[in-house]
């Protein structure tokens, strides 16, 4: 028996799978942010309830987390102290000194994640090629160390100056402070990110720092309670990267699941484009409190070396950088519970968000506030019966009155209008978004397939679609619980990298050699905490190149197999075919420069992802047939009476046109008057989506 699940900022969603029977259950809970284990074992002691198992036949748990990313995005990490070289003290102040709005007078700039009386400073210096220049001073560490143990700090971050190139001072930095202060936690940059570029280094060690004390104790909490519940099988948490690793791992290096949840549901876009022959995928998560959109290109997720966490309006610069391996997603604050508001005559939506606690209005809990999800639900697209399988009863009459008072009075417009207003500009967020990942990064909507999930993204899959052109939609069995059931297909992954640059040519193969033997030594070091051998891993190898006095690289996939005297040749061969496939041109007399190098050591899942199309049907007594109800499609002239279909009750085959709902207990999928959906044999639903001229 396999267990995976994922928080996210409004529900927990889990999977239980029996890789014996095939059998699978979903399950849906709502989550407490205040105490994020109290949701995980309420759901699924309900989960155990229904389906009447005993805990301890589970043998493995996933996990997929926002514990991390939120710490850093609500500033709620550990209160963290910063040691650098002695006259760089403000680098973390500094940044990059870029403007990301050029014309935005009043812009603010991220704030850091640790403040200039925290940062403490240390007689050394290594220069760029990591020779010493100045000794590391024994006495300008042991100065600190009083400030360092009455200032109430949690963890220590280490970041000295061309630490990549040589990081015998910071171990030295760290073995001193270890030893003097036995109760703090301690970061250094050669181990976290022993990359160039000094603010993106400091940066990613010190968000490092300043989540390790709450990942440590939250993932102690929950083996400690998992125990409890009489779970006893090996627990993984999911990385950014699409790799699982151990508790133990994850505590020292917490800044990798930074996106764990929403990494986990592109691996799970990725095997659904493969088993409905979609090589090339848009990804769109849209759960209560925020929406996720990523890409999947010729059946791989796209991967980033370095990303940004809190962006402001998708510009680069506006949040903090982290130079940890990533799958691309661009993350915004649109989920069934962003709050809608009105200023200047407009109808505004997001970020902030009800989340769960209290959450919208129509929950009943407590919230005031007009929500995405309380549109959607005056809209007639939600059965306020069936809202997560009839676990929670929906009360439309409060959603109306909260949207009346707040939006529609306000504005002079119909109930009806003014949910579709917010359902529209919920779209419209979401569709900006979208273009950045895709028409900005290179990628024509039209020859890529939109596959949704989350609770809301089936949602509004169809009309994010159609505004981008994107002819395809494809929503999985289980859409709701999506990221949960990409953790059942992911595989155990140690990603390392590290900065060597130097200009290549046909004679660089002995180099490029040495680099692999140093990230080999590394990787080798966490697959033994990992559990695994060498001898069942696959290997894969990226570098970021350039041309010299190029400011920035591109990734360049490199070939497998073992580095001989003519590997060199094949690099230089992968770069010009990258570079030229991607601006259209290539500079055969130009040097060719190589930064940063990536090695990724992969075991092979020992299971693979569910048989979606083997997922048995709950709630089979719930009707009969095909339903109808009112629901709101302008296309259609506003409230059109429409078919609402039991998508559980929907055999591979068959056919239906829109306008029509189709229910299941975890999410609805709306179909648009002129789309027709198709159940595919795995039982996904595939919608064509009608082109506007």
């Amino acid at each position: 028996m396999r267990l995976a699940f994922d928080i996210g900022g409004t529900f927990t969603d889990f999977v239980l799978h029996d890789d014996r029977s095939g059998t699978t259950h979903f399950w849906k809970t709502l989550s407490t942010p205040s105490n994020p284990s109290k949701g995980v074992l309420d759901g699924l002691q309900a989960l155990f309830d229904a389906v009447q198992l005993n805990p301890s036949l589970v043998s493995t748990v996933l996990h997929a987390t926002t514990v991390a990313a939120n710490a850093v995005i609500e500033r709620k990490g550990s209160r963290v102290a910063l040691v650098t070289t002695r006259g760089f003290r403000d680098i973390i102040i500094m940044g990059r000194q870029k403007r990301y709005d050029t014309y935005d007078l009043y812009l603010d700039k991220p704030r850091p994640l640790v403040r200039r009386r925290d940062v403490f400073e240390v007689e050394e210096r290594i220069d760029a090629f990591g020779e010493v220049v100045l000794g590391l001073s024994r006495e300008s560490v042991e100065a600190i160390i009083p400030a360092l143990s009455t200032g109430g700090y949690a963890a220590v971050a280490v970041c000295l100056i061309h630490a990549y190139a040589n990081p015998a001072h910071e171990r030295r930095v760290r073995d001193i402070l270890s030893s003097a202060l036995p109760g703090l936690e301690l970061t250094i940059s050669s181990e976290i990110s022993p990359k160039i570029r000094e603010f993106e280094r400091t940066s990613t060690t010190v968000a490092n720092a300043y989540v390790q004390p709450i990942v440590k104790n939250y993932l102690s909490s929950l083996k400690g309670s998992l125990h409890e519940l009489g779970i006893n099988g090996n627990l993984f948490v999911m990385q950014s990267s699409g790799g699982l690793v151990t508790p133990e791992l994850a505590s020292q290096y917490p800044i990798r699941i930074v996106e764990s949840g929403p990494a986990a549901g592109v691996l799970m876009c990725a095997q659904i484009g493969e088993a409905e022959n979609f090589d090339h995928v848009l990804t769109f998560d849209m759960g209560g409190t925020t929406a996720k959109l990523g890409a999947v290109d010729k059946g791989e997720p796209a991967v980033t070396a370095t990303f940004e966490v809190a962006q402001e309006r998708f510009r680069a610069g506006s949040g903090l950088p982290l130079n940890v391996p990533s799958v691309e997603l661009l993350e915004i604050g649109a989920g069934g519970g962003s709050i809608a508001t009105t200023q200047l005559g407009l109808i505004y939506v997001g970020p902030e968000s009800a989340g769960s606690e209290p959450g919208p209005i129509c929950y009943g809990r407590g919230g005031t506030r007009a929500t995405v999800t309380d549109a959607n639900l005056v809209l007639g697209y939600l059965n306020p019966d069936y809202f997560n399988g009839g676990a929670m009863r929906l009360d439309p009459d409060a959603a109306a009155k909260g949207i009346e008072e707040q939006i529609a009075a306000p504005l002079g417009l119909s109930l009806g209008e003014a949910a579709w207003g917010i359902h529209r500009v919920a779209n419209s967020n979401m569709e900006r978004a979208m273009r950045v990942v895709s028409v900005e990064r290179g990628r024509n909507p039209r020859d890529y397939a939109l596959v949704a999930f989350g609770g809301a993204g089936p949602l509004h899959a169809a009309r994010l679609a159609r505004a981008l052109g994107i002819p395809k939609v494809v929503i999985p069995a289980g859409a709701g619980v999506g990221s949960a059931i990409g953790l059942l297909g992911a595989e155990n992954k140690i990603d390392v990298a590290i900065s060597r640059v130097a200009q290549i040519d046909c004679n660089s193969s002995a180099f490029i050699r040495e680099v692999y033997r140093d990230l080999h030594a590394l990787a080798l070091s966490d697959l033994k905490k990992l559990g695994a051998s060498a001898a069942e891993v696959r290997w894969s190898r990226y570098a970021y190149m350039r041309y010299l006095g190029q400011g920035h690289e591109r990734k360049i996939d490199l070939p497998a197999g073992e580095i001989d005297d003519g590997y060199a040749d094949r690099v230089l061969e992968a770069f010009n075919e990258n570079y030229l496939k991607y601006y259209g041109f290539i500079d055969p007399d130009a040097v060719i420069e190589a930064v940063d190098w990536y090695l990724v050591a992969a075991v092979p899942a020992t299971a693979s992802m569910v048989d979606l199309g083997r997922v048995p049907v709950p709630d089979a007594g719930r009707q009969n047939g095909p339903s109808k109800r009112k629901a709101y499609f302008p296309e259609a002239g506003g409230y059109t009476t429409c078919v609402v279909l039991d998508r559980y009750r929907l055999k591979p085959g068959i056919e239906i046109s829109g306008p029509a709902i189709i229910e299941e207990r975890e999410s609805t999928t709306i179909v648009l008057p002129g789309d027709s959906v198709l159940v595919s044999p795995s039982g996904s639903l595939i919608i064509t989506v009608k082109q506007e001229d």
